[in-house]
């Protein structure tokens, strides 16, 4: 029997059917974080040690040394963000960070897997001690770092002020072993050729940097490098003296409490952004728990 047909029309109930298409499901979108920036390269220095760069946000302004907040989202679906130093410059159009890797840190056992595209959370509120503002003029800087402490002296060392300020920079760097030492040789290295401030740098920048476990050329905690005298001989400079001296600091909280004591020995007194004076401890630096 054939099927019927509508009045008015030739056509039959089949042809009445519309013919359409499936509809795709929607793929989920990728969640956008809060106060996000993207991830522009990694460099993974060694298995426990990396450094990346991250955009810019246009307002963003700081003082060379100074830290800010960033992380990702926890697996609680909060952010999870720690202190981190701006390890670039403050006329860099990115910003850099260096952090060293915590298998079971909150933080760092997910950070260490970014890749280029990538987005973290970072909060746009920079602080900081170790800023050149908080120390009285000088001589000399000690730029004092253990481990990554040395990413604000990254950004310092960087700053065409720090040279135009002080007639020298002496950056002490202790690692356990000689290639945790790499991210700061390289800096420094290329700080020579650097076509910005490779002229300012020259003559200036005197880099000290020891080991305490591998045997290197030059081995030692900084303390007792700078205790003993062992520094100012082998960089044929005087000793420090409160008049000529400024020293910032940045590690452990360990290591602090112990450089404070030997800059004290020299007479130097610690300061902070609201009273200047000799020396400054950055003490929200990130640790080995992150």
């Amino acid at each position: 029997m054939p099927p019927p047909t509508y009045a008015g029309t030739n056509e039959t109930s089949e042809s009445k059917t519309l013919t359409q298409s499936p509809i795709a499901p929607a793929k989920p979108a990728k969640p956008h974080l809060p106060d996000s920036q993207t991830v522009t390269s990694v460099q993974h220095w060694t298995d426990r040690l990396f450094s990346f760069r991250v955009t810019r946000p246009q307002s963003l302004r700081f003082r060379s040394g100074e830290f800010v907040m960033i992380g990702l989202m926890g697996d609680n679906g909060k952010p999870l963000l720690r202190a981190y130093s701006i390890a670039s410059p403050n006329w860099d159009e990115e910003l850099e960070f260096y952090s060293i890797k915590v298998p079971d840190g909150p933080l760092t056992s997910k950070l260490q897997h970014i890749n280029v595209g990538d987005e973290i959370i970072l909060r746009p509120k920079p602080v900081g001690t170790l800023v050149h503002d908080a120390l009285l003029p000088g001589k000399r800087v000690w730029f004092l770092a253990t481990g990554t402490g040395i990413a604000p002296f990254a950004s310092l060392m960087r700053d065409p002020e720090t040279y135009e300020k002080y007639d020298q920079v002496i950056m002490m760097h202790t690692c356990r072993t000689a290639d945790e030492l790499e991210y700061g040789r390289k800096l420094v290295e290329d700080l020579q050729n650097d076509e910005l401030i490779g002229e300012m740098v020259e003559g200036k920048l005197l880099y000290y940097p020891t080991t305490t476990r591998e045997e290197t050329a030059r081995m030692g905690r900084i303390t007792d490098n700078l205790s003993t005298g062992k520094v100012f001989e082998d960089l044929g400079i005087p000793p420090m003296n409160q008049s000529e001296d400024r020293a910032m600091v940045c590690g452990s909280l360990d290591f602090n409490i112990d450089v404070k004591a030997v800059l004290e020995s020299f007479g130097l007194r610690e300061g902070a952004n609201s009273e200047p004076r000799e020396y400054v401890v950055e003490k929200a630096f990130v640790g080995d728990g992150i």
